[in-house]
């Protein structure tokens, strides 16, 4: 099996990175938080290597490659033990970048792929070997084209027998009208990034609220309370001489990981595609973990039993788990 020796910062293949592009931050901080045993980052990507999986020609944009290797480099140096990887959609539906990853990964990464309405029974039970365990929708309209909501439903009816859930990505402003549709959906549900709130507005405002009542409306649907660094307005600021990392997103995430302890996961978003006003140091970001997360037991939770549940279908009581 090939292996990658690109550089932090290349776009290879011939592939011009989109202007602007800021590449991911190449040497974390050591976190200060200790991570539970077998902890998983339950949202990463791969980019590439272009000149290896070329990137889709109907893609929104180009990044710097982001291989496997170098997102497992961070796993070890982060203390994750596994990663669920998120198909990008600069690749779209060719997953060939994401089946390499989970195969160099010898079982400690799952993955999270892109289907389209034709997608044979074959191809899933590939996918599924390879140790796929969901679909990912997009629905935000800057980075995809939405793909007709009866296709979509066509996609779930091929993947519900395997088991497998459905990732939702969608922005605070477009559930109301998506809600009835995501309310439909059969298997479980994982929602990016809680949503995608308005944090300048009140986590206890309508806005919200409607998030949090569709959690509590239907139990088969999880959410990531990651990418704070997407949410924030404040930023990564220091305060009283240490950094406390995008305080104006805890109350959001720390109300959800709280009322809902048991359907909530967490991951870091390497290498942290179309952010456009800085790059996150991904050691921050996992001591942001502890001002959600605020006790051991919701942490281990968070971070070890429920991905380890969903995505190797492991209980807290397995041995290892």
């Amino acid at each position: 099996m090939a292996h990658d020796d690109t550089t932090h910062g290349e776009t290879t293949g011939g592939f011009d990175k989109t202007p602007g592009w800021l590449d991911w931050y190449d040497g974390p901080s050591a976190p200060r938080f200790r991570m539970p045993d077998g902890a998983v980052d339950a949202h990463c990507h791969v980019f590439g290597p272009g000149a290896e999986f070329p990137y889709a020609p109907e893609r929104k944009y180009t990044p710097c490659d982001a291989s496997a290797d170098q997102l497992f480099a961070l796993r070890d140096r982060l203390g994750f033990d596994r990663n669920v990887i998120v198909q990008a959609t600069c690749h779209g539906a060719d997953n060939s970048a994401l089946v390499d990853a989970l195969l160099r990964s010898e079982g400690r990464a799952r993955g999270v792929a892109t289907a389209r309405r034709d997608v044979s029974d074959e191809q899933l039970a590939e996918l599924h070997e390879a140790g796929v365990r969901g679909v990912r929708f997009n629905f935000v309209k800057r980075l995809v084209d939405r793909v007709p909501t009866d296709a979509l439903e066509d996609i779930v009816a091929k993947i519900a027998p395997l088991g497998w859930h459905v990732v939702i990505y969608f922005e605070a402003e477009d559930l109301p009208e998506l809600y009835n549709f995501f309310s439909r959906i059969p298997t479980d549900i994982v929602v990016d990034h809680m949503g995608r709130p308005d944090v300048s507005k009140d986590p206890d405002g309508p806005e919200f609220e409607l998030f949090l009542r569709f959690l509590r409306e239907n139990d088969n649907v999880w959410t990531k309370v990651s990418c704070p660094e997407r949410l924030s307005i404040s930023g990564p600021r220091a305060l009283d001489g240490e950094q406390h990392a995008y305080t104006d997103v805890v109350p959001f995430a720390r109300r959800v990981v709280e009322e809902f302890p048991d359907r909530v996961l967490w991951g870091t978003d390497w290498p942290h595609p179309n952010l456009k006003d800085h790059m996150p140091d991904d050691g921050l970001l996992v001591d942001y973990i502890p001002q959600i997360a605020t006790t051991p037991e919701l942490q281990r939770r968070l971070l070890v039993d429920n991905p380890r549940r969903l995505y190797w279908g492991e209980s807290a009581s397995d041995e290892g788990a």
